[in-house]
């Protein structure tokens, strides 16, 4: 019998690619939407209605999950958003709000199922994370942040369940060609000691995404996680990502200038 697969996130991006991919290799997927009636007749595998910043919706998304299947053998944890802007000019509770969804959120969810999986004995939980949960740049202080939390909470869960035979991983891109700017939130406050700055910023973001790589490397990265049968724990994709990762632990001072070099590029 087919594996089935959940995937949080589904309607687009990462989500709708991997739940696509993982459709025509034969897995039984399962995605989640926020408004499952608007993409639904134009995806071919079942989606859910699941607002993971709300725990009604989990709650209710539980109990209509086990309607639909018997045995969930993978949790990917892929759903959140992306809140852009530099940290004075994000107001408290828009970073509440990042946290809520892309931590808070996804731990609820998997918490709402890890009895199911406690029960079978078996199971597999892949969370999708970000570079920026190993290092992080400007104007991603809060995104940074949540997905660093995310980090934190899998690489204990991931001691916890063993015993269980349940394991626990993350996929952690670099930048990819997704519709993640489209979907942002931006910073509402706007202080005037800033504005060169953020100019500089908005337009070393803008051309980092333009630029960035078709997101197949991600895909087939969550594929061979879902193949292999004791992963390891993080897996950061994405071209230089293993350089990045070495210079900030073992030359910090390189990896800063680096970074500000490149925001330098662009003029006022």
């Amino acid at each position: 019998m087919a594996q089935t697969i959940l995937i949080t996130g589904a309607s687009s991006g990462f989500g709708m690619l991997a739940a696509q991919r993982l459709h025509e290799s034969g897995y039984n997927v399962i995605g989640t939407s926020r408004n499952p009636e608007k993409v639904q007749d134009s995806l071919p595998f079942k989606v859910l209605a699941l607002d993971i910043a709300d725990d009604n919706s989990i709650l209710s998304f539980s109990k209509e999950l086990f309607r639909h299947t018997n045995q969930l053998d993978v949790l990917i944890n892929n759903a959140g958003f992306y809140l852009s802007g530099l940290a004075e000019e994000t107001t408290i509770e828009q970073g509440r709000k990042q946290f809520e969804t892309n931590f808070w959120g996804t731990v609820k969810l998997t918490n709402e199922l890890l009895p199911y999986f406690r029960k079978q004995r078996f199971g597999k939980i892949i969370t999708v994370g970000s570079i920026m949960g190993l290092l992080n740049f400007p104007s991603a202080a809060y995104y940074g942040a949540s997905k660093h939390a995310l980090e934190g909470y899998f690489k204990s869960l991931r001691f916890e369940l063993n015993e269980f035979n349940i394991k626990v991983a993350m996929v952690e891109p670099m930048g990819f060609k997704t519709n993640i700017l489209h979907s942002s939130v931006a910073a509402e406050g706007k202080m005037t000691d800033y504005d060169t700055y953020r100019n500089k910023i908005e337009q070393f973001s803008k051309d980092l995404f333009e630029n960035a790589p078709e997101p197949t490397p991600v895909i087939n990265t969550l594929l061979k996680l879902v193949e292999d049968k004791n992963p390891k724990f993080s897996h950061p994709v994405g071209k230089g990502a293993s350089v990045f990762l070495a210079i900030q632990h073992f030359a910090y001072k390189t990896f800063e200038k680096s970074v500000i070099n490149n925001i330098n590029r662009f003029k006022n």
